[in-house]
């Protein structure tokens, strides 16, 4: 259950990869974004971009579509980049380990719809669509904890 949405028109990939620099400044260890929308709308790209600009040192950062999880060392905590497109039931994300880096890393998911009941309710859910101008993308950014309102406050509207 959401209480607040923003959306937002991204233009280009330099718009989203700004926006995820901006929102990756506001992140600590617990947080946990979830990134919904169909193939092609923008959420790898976005969640590259987050992780780059959390890195001390600039490295690749792959899509962990077969891999399922990648993980980094940031500054402060790890990073969890999970796509559980591939996963068929909510018991192989514990299996993973993604329950317990959603106490004490900064977690980004993709195909969240995949954990089910496990989706903390603290999360960020950021959702990706293709505008009918395709090159074009809206992002709606919905919350239900006071936590994110007061980090996402500094963010432009």
């Amino acid at each position: 259950m959401t209480a607040f949405s923003r959306t937002v028109t991204l233009k280009s990939p330099s718009e989203t990869q700004a926006l995820a620099i901006q929102i990756s400044a506001t992140l600590s260890a617990g947080d946990v974004l979830l990134l919904e929308g169909p193939i092609g709308a923008g959420k790898t790209h976005f969640a590259r971009s987050l992780i780059q600009a959390l890195l001390p040192v600039q490295e690749d950062v792959p899509s962990p579509t077969f891999t399922l999880v990648q993980v980094y060392d940031g500054p402060e905590s790890e990073i969890w980049h999970a796509d559980l497109y591939r996963l068929s039931a909510p018991d192989e994300v514990v299996e993973l380990g993604l329950t317990d880096a959603f106490e004490e890393a900064i977690c980004l998911v993709e195909w969240p719809d995949r954990l089910a009941e496990l989706a903390p309710e603290n999360a960020l859910y950021l959702r990706f669509d293709v505008s009918k101008q395709a090159e074009h993308r809206q992002l709606t950014i919905s919350w239900a904890s006071p936590h994110w309102s007061k980090k996402l406050e500094r963010i432009a509207k």
